[in-house]
């Protein structure tokens, strides 16, 4: 395909066929985007040519090809899940009628953001014991209005209408009176993990609607899982969910994750979303215009069922690894061991197709391994190079794990288109089907700075390890099958070229090299002149960004040393090469420089003064030592010691040596 970035009409497809539905034995139903202005017409099955009625396409297709849709024609009327506006804001699901022309009504209650994948009709109506409606079920994956999370969660669900609706009188006017929906559960309760995507769904129909089995493909909604799964449900099981369910309401509590809560009333009478049947007839409502206020009013605000519908076995009936499933088609068959089984096919990409083989490049004497996976445990493998059947009893080819073939020493013989067929035997006829194919070529470039094949072999790998998806697509593989009579192993007719999906990475791994006498190896060194320039461009890089840093480091710290920052040695160095006549300051500082006095000199002092005829006292141990108080703010000197200052009485100073302290508290002198 063609990466085209600007859009024009020599390169865009100006009208997609999005409706292609039968309507009679006559004619068919066609619609296309017709340039984003969708329009329908009628195509003859005689001449195969339009009638050219150009009938409005809007709400029974899709406007851009991109947008979501599905659509199933009933009985001369066409049921469409698209969107109605051209910016896809509008989706809806919707009749398209002679009659009366049905709409949902316009509310992320009904519809929030809706990716449709399939419609169809059960017939219901067949044999009804109460006179049931058919119904036309609809299948999606919509943004969920039950919770409320930082991001948008999907769900996966089921919706359906009654094919004689006709809408209401006064409430829900050209709207559907029957519109009920629920979610479809596909997970794993014992890992709790949800598959909560729906990519498509297969009804397997039967006689009795009851028996009917729905299957749906689902994978999760953060890709990175890379699983898919494929769940299966009873039709009786998703009947019952709509007629015996509870329904849903918003919740009138605000600010919470929870937005709609379980509605535990009695809904009003008849049913709200039920077809007419015999019991509504009886009350003489022979249609939905009849239906009374409250049951349509009651509908257009509950249209979420409560209860879910749960797959058969509680889970899934096929889960697969690094795989997105996108297409199902079931089948129902009886085998030889008189069973019926369901066949399950799968797809993993949607009407997109590949016709290259995969291209294989391996060295000259290397080996190859060319995998190949059969699906059926009762198939033979067979591998067949340009079209001959190879004999895997050669010493050169190999089968590895039953079906992968290994090639040894591998030469220009042995280059070419090899295909892996799978053949079974059923009953009296044998089917072959090309599971694989490979173009197998020789890497014969050889390095210009060597000469010697040899080398080049030994010194250079080679990414490959081919990946092959053998997994049965209905729309990416076009597979034949072809009938052999019995006894013959080859068939008669064999398909020139197959379409097969290549997986987005193919390599082959090298098994073998060639041997070389270790006398005559060559010398395998080489030297690149670019790889010796970018080696010598690295060592100067590192050691420039070593100088540098060794400058940023002495700058820092010659600054610290100035800003006397640093350890005295520092500082004395600061000092020689400034000139400054300052000492280097100790590690700690004295915060008083009573503190720093030798206690040696006030013993001195003390002594002196008891010699003058001073009268000793015993000195009052405050925890602080302080200087002598000389009144007069000067610094005592020697006078002051030998001298003591004469007493001076004051009105407050009181002699407590003479006289005893009678009361702790008392104001009179002691």
């Amino acid at each position: 395909m063609k990466n085209i970035s600007v859009k024009t009409n020599e390169t865009e497809c100006l009208n997609y066929i999005r409706v292609l539905q039968v309507l009679n034995d006559a004619s068919l139903y066609v619609c296309g985007t017709y340039a984003f202005q969708p329009t329908c017409d009628y195509l003859s099955l005689q001449d195969f040519e339009l009638e050219n009625k150009n009938e409005d396409g809007r709400g029974r297709c899709s406007f851009d090809p991109a947008q979501s849709f599905t659509s199933v024609m009933v009985d001369g009327d066409l049921y469409s899940g698209t969107a109605f506006n051209f910016l896809g804001s509008e989706p809806i699901i919707h009749r398209s009628s002679p009659q009366v022309s049905l709409r949902t009504e316009y509310s992320i209650s009904w519809l929030n953001e809706p990716s449709f994948v399939f419609a169809d009709v059960i017939r219901e109506s067949k044999n009804s014991p109460d006179g049931d409606d058919d119904k036309i079920y609809f299948f999606f994956t919509e943004v969920s209005v039950e919770y409320e999370f930082v991001g948008k969660l999907s769900i996966p669900r089921i919706a359906r209408v009654c094919k004689g609706d006709l809408g209401g009188q006064r409430t829900l006017q050209k709207k559907w009176t029957s519109f009920l929906k629920a979610k479809l559960v596909c997970s794993m309760p014992e890992l709790n993990f949800v598959f909560n995507v729906v990519h498509d769904v297969f009804i397997l129909k039967t006689p009795d609607w009851k028996e009917t089995v729905i299957y749906g493909v689902f994978t999760s909604q953060w890709g990175n899982i890379g699983l898919s799964a494929v769940c299966a449900y009873n039709m009786s099981t998703i009947d019952e969910v709509f007629s015996k369910g509870k329904y849903m309401q918003k919740a009138s509590v605000e600010q919470s994750h929870t937005k709609w809560v379980r509605f535990n009333a009695m809904p009003p009478s008849p049913r709200p979303g039920a077809c007419i049947n015999n019991i509504d007839r009886l009350q003489n409502i022979s249609d939905s215009l009849r239906l009374p206020d409250k049951t349509l009013q009651f509908i257009k605000d509950h249209p979420l069922m409560d209860d879910q519908v749960l797959p058969i076995g509680n889970g899934p009936k096929l889960i697969r690894r690094d795989v997105n499933y996108t297409q199902i088609v079931v089948d129902r068959v009886r085998a030889l061991d008189n069973n019926v089984y369901d066949v399950i096919f799968t797809s993993t990409v949607k009407y997109v197709s590949s016709d290259d083989y995969q291209k294989i490049i391996v060295k000259p004497g290397n080996a190859a391994e060319l995998q190949c996976q059969l699906k059926s445990n009762l198939a033979k493998v067979v591998w067949k190079l340009n079209g001959t059947i190879l004999s895997v009893e050669d010493s050169k080819y190999h089968l590895l794990r039953g079906d992968s073939l290994l090639i040894l020493s591998i030469s220009e013989q042995d280059l070419g288109n090899y295909e892996c067929w799978s053949e079974e035997q059923v009953k009296s006829s044998s089917f072959a089907q090309l599971v694989a194919g490979f173009v197998l070529s020789l890497d014969l470039i050889v390095p210009s700075t060597t000469s010697d094949p040899t080398t080049t072999a030994t010194t250079t790998t080679t990414p490959l390890n081919p990946v092959i998806q053998t997994e049965g697509n209905a729309n990416t593989a076009e597979s034949t099958l072809t009938s052999t009579p019995p006894g013959s192993t080859t068939p008669t007719t064999l398909p020139p070229q197959t379409k097969l999906t290549p997986t987005s990475s193919t390599t082959i791994q090298t098994l073998r090299k060639l041997p070389i006498p270790i006398s005559d190896a060559p010398n395998l060194e080489t030297k690149d002149p670019s790889t010796e320039y970018i080696k010598s461009n690295n060592n100067n890089a590192l050691l420039l960004l070593f100088l540098l840093f060794f400058i940023l480091f002495l700058a820092l710290m010659a600054y610290n040393c100035y800003m006397q920052f640093l350890p005295p040695p520092c500082l004395k160095l600061r000092a020689a090469l400034l000139g400054s006549n300052k000492k280097a300051k100790p590690e700690y500082m004295a915060c008083e420089a009573g503190l720093m006095e030798p206690i040696v000199e006030k013993t001195a002092q003390i002594e002196a003064h008891n010699q003058n005829g001073g009268q000793q006292k015993g000195l009052r141990d405050t925890g602080y030592e302080t200087e002598p108080d000389c009144s007069n703010g000067k610094i005592p000197t020697t006078k002051h010691l030998e001298e003591p200052p004469e007493s001076k009485d004051k009105p407050f100073d009181v002699i407590c040596e003479s006289q005893p302290i009678e009361y702790a508290d008392a104001d009179a002198p002691c």
